[in-house]
């Protein structure tokens, strides 16, 4: 588990690299953006990404790896607008941003490395393929839960699903590495 942990670390420094970046280059401007928007540009990734499994040809250079960073760093955001209520303006510097970035980042790797601990790493002999699938049934879910105004009976809450995201995501990176 220490390798995934260090696997893990490589693959969130690489996303948070991009984001600092775009916060360099847009600001905070996704702070306008409320929760379904978010969940909407992750599905467009997760189904980017499926479609590309499914064809083996992308027509735009951009690959899967960068549409799993995407599904990170958006899913990352969604958190963020969780805690903090959607903006009326760009409010956050990227001081503050990437201190928010890391608290959810922490508290994500923190459940997998307790998720890792009593499934055994199952994750790691799992297809991309599934992984993505898992993402999609996870923005399926959290769509019916923001359909239903966040209310559940029984079910987790959208946080956790979007954590879920994260860490299939960040998975799946470290397998494509992994598979090279």
């Amino acid at each position: 588990m220490q390798k995934t942990s260090k696997q893990y670390d490589r693959v969130i420094t690489i996303c948070k690299t991009l984001f600092e970046k775009k916060m360099s280059d847009y600001g905070s401007a996704w702070r306008i953006l409320r929760l379904p928007s978010l969940t909407d540009q992750i599905f467009i990734k997760a189904q980017r990404i499926r479609t590309i499994q499914e064809l083996k040809v992308a027509k735009i250079d951009e690959s899967e790896v960068s549409e799993f960073i995407g599904i990170i760093n958006y899913s990352i955001m969604a958190l963020i607008q969780l805690d903090l209520g959607v903006a009326k303006e760009p409010d956050l510097n990227t001081k503050e941003a990437l201190k928010l970035y890391q608290k959810h980042s922490d508290t994500t790797k923190s459940l997998m490395e307790n998720k890792n601990h009593d499934y055994g790493e199952a994750w790691r002999e799992m297809r991309v393929s599934s992984l993505t699938d898992l993402i999609l049934q996870k923005l399926l879910r959290v769509k019916q839960i923001e359909d239903n105004k966040g209310k559940t009976l029984v079910s987790e809450g959208i946080d956790a699903n979007y954590q879920d995201m994260i860490n299939y995501a960040i998975f799946a990176l470290i397998l494509i590495e992994e598979n090279k």
